[in-house]
């Protein structure tokens, strides 16, 4: 089984949302990512995101397209965050997904990033500018290597395609919490829970929340109605206010253990 699928299991069984952290890998540098990731689990994640920077940004804020700058600027690639995950999978099983615009895939090549991916777990991708009707290989080559298949939907959404969306994705469907980009708020949309409700009545597969949430008390809305609880730029933040690795480190974890302590 999927250590995606198996991680909502668990929770599902155990009537609890997962905190699933979103890290731009390579920022500020890939040694610093290296070092955050088995932090992050230690300090209550349950999944993470590993953002692939890019030079154009796809409804990521200020705050997400700054850390993928400095990241591009560091020089990191996706070799080289393949090169990483392989290394930092030989001591964790924590689920893993793999987040990218569709270019830099399509450079590598998708089948045999895909065929890389397996071999060194990751356990999913998800590709925000690749909307499901123009997925066909990805889903394929996804599915015969067990690998998920996330995609998204946004408010704004039509039902209709809202049940494509959901009947197309695996792992989990990704909900946006809100209209506009990512970036940290001080409060939520009070119609994230009537649009789950919505969701809910199309399927039973995991549905995570993400975009805007950053406070603890966002979690505790969000506990027990999303199965995952997504956060990025709050984190993000955190990473970069840090003057060295040991300080960044300490600031995201801080930020983690506030955040699980509402789950």
């Amino acid at each position: 089984m999927n250590r995606i699928d198996r991680l909502f299991q668990d929770k599902r069984k155990a009537g609890k949302s997962a905190l699933i952290l979103y890290v731009t890998a390579g920022y500020p540098d890939l040694a610093t990512t290296e070092a955050l990731l088995p932090a992050l689990e230690k300090a209550g994640a349950d999944m993470i995101e590993l953002g692939v920077p890019f030079s154009d940004p796809i409804a990521d804020g200020p705050t997400i397209q700054r850390s993928s700058t400095d990241a591009i600027h560091a020089g990191t690639t996706l070799k080289k965050i393949l090169a990483l995950v392989r290394r930092f999978r030989k001591k964790s099983k924590i689920p893993l997904v793999l987040f990218s615009a569709y270019n830099p895939f399509y450079k590598y090549g998708i089948e045999a990033l895909i065929c890389e991916c397996a071999r060194i777990g990751i356990d999913g991708l998800l590709v925000p500018d690749l909307p499901p009707e123009e997925a066909h290989d990805l889903i394929r080559l996804c599915d015969a290597r067990g690998l998920c298949h996330i995609f998204l939907i946004a408010p704004t959404t039509p039902h209709e395609r809202a049940r494509i969306i959901t009947e197309k994705s695996s792992g989990f469907v990704y909900y946006i919490s809100t209209k506009g980009v990512t970036g940290a708020r001080d409060s939520l949309d009070p119609s994230i829970l009537s649009h789950l409700k919505t969701l809910r009545g199309m399927t039973d597969k995991p549905i995570a929340v993400g975009f805007g949430i950053s406070r603890p008390e966002h979690v505790a809305l969000l506990r027990g109605r999303a199965d995952g609880i997504i956060v990025g730029s709050a984190l993000i933040r955190e990473i970069g206010k840090g003057r060295n690795t040991g300080e960044r480190i300490r600031r995201a974890t801080s930020l983690t253990r506030h955040l699980t302590r509402q789950l």
